[in-house]
């Protein structure tokens, strides 16, 4: 937690800074403990979170869930040897969103730090509740960062109403990638919230089987 934040804390005006959970759990947004952190509140939040301020074509909202979906998709594609640790990791690289929500990267840039140290503190509290390193070695953490920027991509073009030559701009040309691939992101549609939300937590079941057998 940063300094400011911490200050801010021990004011006795300071505002309530946890979030009940609809699994029960009191989740301390400012000094998040693992022990609060559960699955189904990450996929029920991510799930309804909209990834472009919800500016995005079809009947339904583009959700951070099948976002997570498809960057741990396009990792696997370019790290076909990765482990299920690191395929987790993808998964859960913008799992803080359930409870911060999306924000554009223009506005994040807008509020400063402390809103990154808030998100860094959750991700931190979800990787521990997941046996995951707190901080992933930075190798790892590039593929996630290159599949993310891939996924940016389609979506933008597919589904956000930016240009080819806009999308590259901001977000670089896309990595190759297996043709079928290619061609499955170029047809990239939202699905329904249950469905996010399902394919989500069976995707993070099956990667949790690997790990413990």
């Amino acid at each position: 937690m940063s300094q400011t934040l911490k200050h801010q804390r021990r004011a006795s005006t300071a505002p309530r800074a946890w979030q009940r959970m609809l699994s029960g759990r009191r989740l301390d947004l400012l000094d998040p403990s693992p022990l609060d952190i559960e699955i189904e509140d990450i996929a029920h939040g991510l799930a309804r979170v909209a990834r472009w301020n919800g500016q995005t074509q079809g009947d339904h909202a583009f959700s951070v869930a099948q976002h997570s979906l498809l960057v741990t998709e396009i990792t696997s594609a370019l790290e076909p040897e990765w482990s299920a640790d690191w395929k987790l990791a993808a998964l859960l690289h913008d799992s803080a969103e359930y409870v911060v929500g999306d924000l554009i990267s223009p506005f994040k840039a807008a509020i400063g730090d402390d809103y990154k140290q808030v998100e860094n503190d959750l991700i931190r509290a979800i990787h521990i509740r997941f046996g995951l390193p707190a901080a992933l070695p930075r190798h790892v953490s590039a593929i996630i960062k290159q599949a993310d920027r891939i996924s940016a991509y389609f979506e933008a073009t597919c589904l956000a109403g930016f240009a080819a030559t806009e999308a590259r701009e901001f977000f670089g040309t896309p990595a190759t990638l297996p043709h079928e691939m290619h061609s499955q992101l170029e047809q990239l549609r939202a699905i329904d919230t249950a469905t996010a939300q399902a394919n989500f937590l069976a995707l993070f079941a099956s990667l949790q089987t690997i790990r413990t057998n």
